[in-house]
């Protein structure tokens, strides 16, 4: 957390709920969000569904924000599908923002398919932790 508080620190300053301490990892969690899919798909889980909630309430109160979306797989399947597949994922995170009232020109959205887990893993291996889109504010 560190290292992301004092990025978050430098770029957004003013902006932060705080500065330093306990507190920082609320302005970390403000700028920075995950949610996990199901397998093959664009459907996300259950517990994410709340989680996306969290982040739109967190990004609402920033005048402007501007936002990367960025989809990731696990590594079942080719990765020309899982390229395609991740951007889906971005694209449906971002279709659900800009429902909830975010400019979609605020939005950029990325795949990144298989290329950077969070649990390193062998091929064709279905890690769910790994299916997930990453919204990060900047």
């Amino acid at each position: 957390i560190g290292e992301i508080a004092q990025d978050l620190e430098k770029t957004f300053g003013d902006l932060l709920p705080c500065k330093r301490g306990a507190d920082m990892a609320e302005a970390v969690e403000m700028g920075r969000g995950k949610v996990q899919f199901e397998a093959s798909g664009v459907q996300l889980t259950a517990e994410s569904q709340g989680r996306l909630d969290d982040v739109r309430r967190a990004f609402e109160g920033l005048a402007a924000p501007e936002v990367v979306v960025t989809g990731h797989t696990d590594r079942v399947g080719s990765i020309e599908v899982n390229d395609r597949l991740s951007l889906k994922r971005a694209e449906a995170v971002r279709d659900i923002l800009v429902a909830a009232g975010f400019s979609r020109e605020a939005i950029a959205v990325a795949g990144r398919g298989e290329r950077e887990p969070l649990v390193p893993t062998d091929d064709e291996v279905a890690e769910p932790r790994n299916r997930r889109v990453e919204i990060k504010l900047r």
